[in-house]
């Protein structure tokens, strides 16, 4: 018997689909800008990956901070900003370096909303711009636009690598260009949108524009119940990579059935971006908290010109220090790439060996059945949580690490453990934060249609995803 697929998995997959397979067949056959084609979600994006810094050497990996990377440049601070109450009014060609522009200024990151541009909108079930009877892909005509402008320059040392524009998140329909030369388009405000843009840069200044309309036809799939503001949400920044680089990777660190040894996997993928064959090795170190190391591995990895390679590492540990609510016990991983006996990056990640089961207990409920619990390294667990938005009085969706720190001693101090994040995935800082502080985190996707009480057949590209 085949299983049945859940709605819910069902939609999932197709929205999936539509979001990558639109990375290459975007809207270029059709005369809809990006923000009204409901099949274009992204252009010239990359592909998601894992969150991670790259830096030169060990002792800068180490700390973990981005900002102690050579190859981090951020871009958070005053930007040249025009808005327009509709996207028709918006000056011709502004997204021109040599444009005439009254620019005026805006603090990044936070929404225009709290800065004195447009107006903020609370609702729950409805969509903001038609509350009543929606009809994607339909989107009023008087939408609002925020453009973002600022000079940069890249620094002399970045010469040679990839060089990657990361908005880590903004709303709703966000284009970008670099020297007046379109560069992509992203939706889902609430994940990442990386961009290569070596292609666009020029020695010296350049200029980056950054054109977000409020509303797209994402915002069909983005109706939580919340503050509804837009502009740009979360860090912005600029980093490199050599164009031999450690593309993503995967880690799992559980348990084994005493609970008490770990078990450890790595997958990393490297990408080559130069027209020659690579021959790089790929290395891993696991530290303690004590910075001993207590695995490590190397091997060789051949990438084709303009190629990607796969390579797998396992390890057994054993008497581990497991990571709990209680116990937040964390390991340092450090991934190295060699090219030769150089060095090329190193990338940290943090590491915590647990194990999450539900499964039934020994005790037996009224209607004759054994209760259903959560495990956590083998031991029951109760979860006592809250919900939590992005949100913050002073800069709407945008919240700075130390307002998080104090959401978090404040959650230890009443015995919180738990975490639910309603209806998005939240700042890459907030889970590193979750993991340092020992909070079980109930995540979700940013996909939410209260507006149509979850019902989008009304949308004729998502009319074949069944509804039941």
């Amino acid at each position: 018997m085949k299983p049945k697929m859940t709605t819910l998995f069902k939609f999932l997959i197709g929205a999936a689909v539509c979001a990558y397979s639109t990375q290459v067949l975007h809207a270029e056959d059709t005369k809809l800008p990006y923000w009204k084609d409901i099949q274009t979600v992204a252009v010239n994006k990359e592909y998601p990956r894992t969150a991670f810094m790259t830096y030169d050497n060990r002792n800068q990996a180490l700390t973990g901070e981005y900002e102690n990377s050579p190859y981090y440049k951020l871009l958070n601070g005053t930007w040249n900003f025009y808005y327009a109450d509709a996207y028709k009014d918006l000056p011709a060609n502004i997204e021109q370096p040599d444009a005439n522009i009254a620019w005026k200024e805006i603090k990044v990151p936070g929404n225009w909303e709290v800065q004195g541009y447009g107006v903020a909108i609370y609702t729950n079930h409805g969509y903001e711009f038609k509350p009543r009877n929606p009809q994607p892909p339909q989107l009023p005509e008087t939408n609002p636009v925020g453009v973002y402008q600022r000079d940069i320059e890249i620094p002399a040392d970045w010469d040679g690598r990839d060089i990657f524009l990361r908005l880590e998140g903004a709303k709703s329909g966000v284009y970008v260009y670099v020297n007046g030369q379109e560069v992509g388009y992203s939706e889902d405000s609430k994940n990442p949108a990386e961009f290569l843009i070596n292609n666009y840069l020029k020695p010296g200044k350049n200029s980056l524009v950054i054109k977000i309309f409020r509303w797209s036809t994402g915002s069909y799939l983005e109706c939580q119940d919340f503050w509804r503001m837009s502009g740009i949400e979360r860090d912005v920044f600029l980093f490199s990579q050599p164009k031999t680089h450690i593309k993503d990777f995967n880690v799992v660190s559980t348990l084994d059935d005493t609970y008490k040894n770990g078990i450890f996997k790595l997958n990393v993928d490297v990408t080559n971006h130069t027209a020659a064959n690579k021959e790089v090795t790929v290395a891993y170190e696991l530290l303690d908290a004590a910075k001993k190391v207590v695995a490590e591995g190397n091997t060789p990895c051949p990438v084709t010109a303009d190629g990607q390679k796969s390579i797998s590492f396992e390890a057994a540990l054993s008497n581990v220090k497991t990571w709990t609510s209680e116990h937040p016990n964390l390991y340092r991983l450090l991934i190295s790439l060699k090219d030769g006996e150089k060095t090329s990056e190193i990338i940290p990640y943090t590491v915590g060996f647990r194990r999450f089961e539900i499964k039934p207990t020994d005790q037996i409920a009224e209607n004759g059945k054994p209760y259903v619990c959560l495990f956590v390294n083998g031991q029951p667990i109760k979860l006592k949580g809250v919900n939590i938005h992005e949100h913050n009085p002073e800069t709407g969706h945008y919240v700075p690490e130390e307002l998080m720190r104090k959401d978090f001693t404040l959650m230890k101090q009443n015995n919180i453990n738990s975490v639910r994040l309603c209806h998005y995935p939240q700042d890459r800082k907030f889970y590193e934060l979750c993991d340092e502080y020992g909070i079980y985190v109930y995540d979700e996707a940013n996909i939410e249609s209260h507006g149509m009480y979850y019902n989008l057949s009304r949308a004729e590209h998502w009319a074949t995803i069944p509804n039941g």
